[in-house]
């Protein structure tokens, strides 16, 4: 079978690079919001080719899963200190899980979410191009809600399959896999900013598509001062607290298309972040949209946690997720080297 979920942990479900395309039909993108840490945990556990499969992902707290058979795993993100069978397993590497094995997974000690990956995937149906969970239309990964007690889950791949790489997994090194790159590999390569002794995540962001409704003033706020996460954050948006964003006319607009990573303003002044399950349109002018590389790092983020932003064009943009993208391929050629080729 695969994975039957113990405990469900405080709130996990099952989320893949997300369900592209549909909008124009009212239908969100969902996925992961970490979509680095996802990918990572899919490299680790070998799936090579594809680090888009479908994962689990653990919010804040995570749960305990009985393995019914043997798998390849791999968990990256939010470090929940990982228990196989009560032994603390490392994070950001392959773990080969034989029948009757648990993995618990407790509290974040620092971050949000936790991704742990299968070798091959979580294989449930596919609907509209993507496993991932649609909360809000019930589709999607496992019956469209929150993992439950109980529930089964099966892997992507053969028992021959699994076996083999299993076998290569316990012959490996692990330990010198990443070597002094390893903090640099792990995470995604957003900048901070830095205020006297205190650290701000920087988000970069291109100018939105509303930049004219707000004053000059209003635009140099947005970018030179710091905001706080709110307990109004979810995997839908982040709403921020902080200096209030000057319009020339007030938020309201005829409503349009959304993206992840649109900053709204609402008429309150303040921004509000989209995400993952964000909707399909909006009618709050926006004055900037996260570039894709860095939403990862405010996905990590709990409220009460501070976020500052700066501008860049979309051609910087464009180039921060190459050399984004050019770093996973490198993890991805240090692990198959680590593993061999199967």
């Amino acid at each position: 079978m695969g994975l039957e979920i113990k405990l469900p942990g405080a709130f996990t479900s099952v989320q893949d690079k997300g369900r592209r395309g549909y909008l124009s039909q009212g239908f969100i993108e969902s996925g992961a919001l970490d979509k680095y840490s996802m990918a990572a945990a899919n490299l680790f556990a070998g799936n090579l080719s594809e680090p888009g499969l479908a994962v689990l992902e653990f919010t804040l707290k995570g749960g305990e899963i009985y393995f019914t058979s043997d798998e390849v795993i791999a968990l990256a993100g939010a470090d929940m200190k990982p228990l196989k069978n009560g032994v603390l397993v490392p994070m950001n590497r392959p773990v080969a899980m034989n029948r009757g094995d648990r993995l618990s997974l407790g509290m974040a000690s620092k971050g949000l979410r936790t991704y742990l990956a299968v070798y091959g995937g979580l294989s449930v149906p596919e609907v509209l191009g993507s496993r991932s969970t649609d909360l809000k239309c019930r589709m999607g990964g496992l019956e469209g809600r929150i993992l439950q007690k109980g529930d089964l889950l099966e892997s992507g791949k053969s028992r021959e399959e699994i076996e083999r790489l299993a076998a290569r997994v316990n012959k490996m090194n692990r330990s010198t896999m990443l070597g002094e790159y390893e903090t640099w590999f792990i995470k995604p390569s957003n900048p901070f900013r830095y205020s006297g002794n205190k650290r701000y995540v920087l988000l970069r962001a291109v100018p939105g598509p509303q930049a004219e409704a707000f004053t000059e003033e209003g635009r140099n706020t947005f970018i030179r001062n710091h905001y706080q996460l709110t307990m109004n954050c979810d995997r839908m948006a982040y709403r921020l607290e902080g200096a209030p964003v000057e319009m020339k006319k007030g938020a309201d607009i005829i409503s349009d298309g959304i993206t992840e990573g649109s900053v709204q303003i609402t008429p309150s002044g303040l921004p509000m972040v989209m995400m993952a399950d964000h909707q399909t349109t909006g009618g709050y002018a926006k004055i900037a949209a996260v570039i894709g590389s860095d939403v990862p790092a405010l996905a990590q983020l709990r409220p009460g946690e501070w976020v500052t932003f700066q501008y860049v064009s979309a051609m910087e943009a464009v180039k921060i997720a190459r050399k984004e993208n050019k770093k996973l391929l490198e993890l991805k050629k240090i692990i198959e080297t680590a593993m061999g080729k199967w």
